[in-house]
């Protein structure tokens, strides 16, 4: 006798994600690849701790001024940063709050070291 199956209930299935849901998850996505790059988290990690002008963060992170700059454009148009002017100089300082949280998480995961 063959076995008949049974029709899935649809209170088990999960039901299909909203489009407003699925538009937020994208956005989330975007700021994710914005920070998926070693030098942009460094400068996210340093710039939590205060401002800083975008010379001393290339110096940290061992890149030329001009990539810096590009990095730090990029994280200030995904909304993570935000710039000042002060003569020839550019500081950057953290603009969104979760960035925190964030890094938190990603310092737990990767960089703390088992002794």
């Amino acid at each position: 006798m063959a076995a008949t199956k049974k029709p899935k209930s649809k209170a088990n299935s999960p039901s299909p994600c909203p489009p407003a849901t699925m538009q937020a998850l994208g956005e989330a996505a975007e700021c994710l690849r914005a920070l998926a790059h070693p030098v942009r988290l460094r400068m996210v990690q340093r710039l939590l701790a205060g401002k800083y002008a975008v010379g001393e963060l290339a110096e940290d992170c061992g890149i030329p001024e001009n990539v810096a700059s590009e990095n730090l454009r990029f994280l200030q148009r995904c909304g993570f940063l935000a710039s000042q002017r002060d003569g020839r100089h550019v500081y950057y300082r953290v603009a969104e709050p979760h960035l925190k949280n964030i890094m938190a998480c990603v310092e737990a995961r990767f960089l703390n070291t088992k002794g």
